[in-house]
């Protein structure tokens, strides 16, 4: 790999949760992308990390164990990233079966629904589509896009699927210290994510985050791919207040999210190598 323009990437999904490409694939264009070591951090599920291991092994590139986990906060879900876990922890993948149920369980509501608005869709097409037991809004969003009936997945996540919506229904999800404390049990080191999409800015923020720590949360996501400089520099002077590690990643999907690269994000994405040893350590700490 080139020095040049060596990078990490903490924030991947594959065809294990809602990514459009397998973990092979995703190592493929990380190998290309000169990313040195990344997370796969796919929704509620671990099981794409053998295959993600196995091809970081023959890329020669890190494979961090990783997890992406939805939480509940006010009307609206927040997600907390977990590194360095034991993804084979029997209680852990428990707690992931239970959560992964609630989609079961949600999923063909919002089929319906959409049944009802006039669009011919069966949620075996869905789950066709998926290929796995980790089945999403963004399969859905997919299957709407293949019929035709919407141009993008922000086209249908606008039109019917997103939080207010005609389709939309709500998911039963666990609070954020929960979800935090199960990474934690799990020998891991929790993040928030994306915290653009927190429902709360200044000092809302800190003050959540500030509850969030004393929870146990050991990090925040300040580099990402749809960050502009200013909130990337608020959420670094976040971090060195309440004294939070720093991560980033490009929270690549694949087709869900065409304009989003692995490692590079919207093109002018890097996360600096030297945010992983801290990770590291915490997570040695926590082990």
């Amino acid at each position: 790999m080139s020095d040049r323009a060596r990078r990490i990437d903490l924030h991947l999904h594959t065809t294990h949760s809602d990514g459009s490409l397998p973990p092979a694939a995703v190592l493929a264009l990380a190998h290309e992308a000169n990313v040195t070591a990344l997370a796969i951090t796919d929704h509620d599920i671990t099981s794409g990390l053998p295959e993600a291991m196995k091809a970081g092994a023959d890329y020669g590139i890190e494979v961090i164990p990783g997890i992406e986990i939805s939480s509940r906060y006010l009307d609206t879900e927040l997600h907390i990233l977990g590194y360095f876990l034991d993804w084979r922890d029997p209680l852990l993948n428990e707690r992931l079966i239970r959560l992964r149920a609630g989609r079961h369980q949600r999923n063909p509501q919002i089929i319906r629904k959409l049944q009802e608005l006039g669009l011919a869709i069966t949620y075996d097409e869905v789950q066709q589509l998926a290929g796995t037991e980790s089945v999403g809004r963004p399969h859905i969003a997919r299957v709407l896009m293949a019929k035709g009936y919407v141009s993008s997945a922000k086209e249908a996540f606008d039109r019917y699927l997103a939080n207010g919506g005609p389709a939309f229904v709500p998911r039963d999800l666990p609070d954020p210290t929960t979800a935090i404390q199960w990474i934690r049990e799990a020998q891991g080191v929790p993040v928030l994510a994306h915290p653009t999409w927190v429902p709360a800015t200044g000092a809302a923020l800190v003050s959540l985050c500030e509850e969030l720590k004393e929870a146990g949360l050991g990090g925040i996501e300040a580099h990402y791919s749809t960050h502009k400089p200013k909130q990337t520099a608020e959420y670094l002077q976040l971090a060195q207040r309440l004294d939070l590690l720093v991560t980033g990643g490009s929270d690549f999907h694949g087709l869900t999210k065409p304009d989003i690269d692995v490692g590079t994000g919207r093109g002018d994405l890097k996360v600096p190598e030297k945010l992983l040893e801290p990770l590291r350590r915490a997570a040695e700490v926590a082990g």
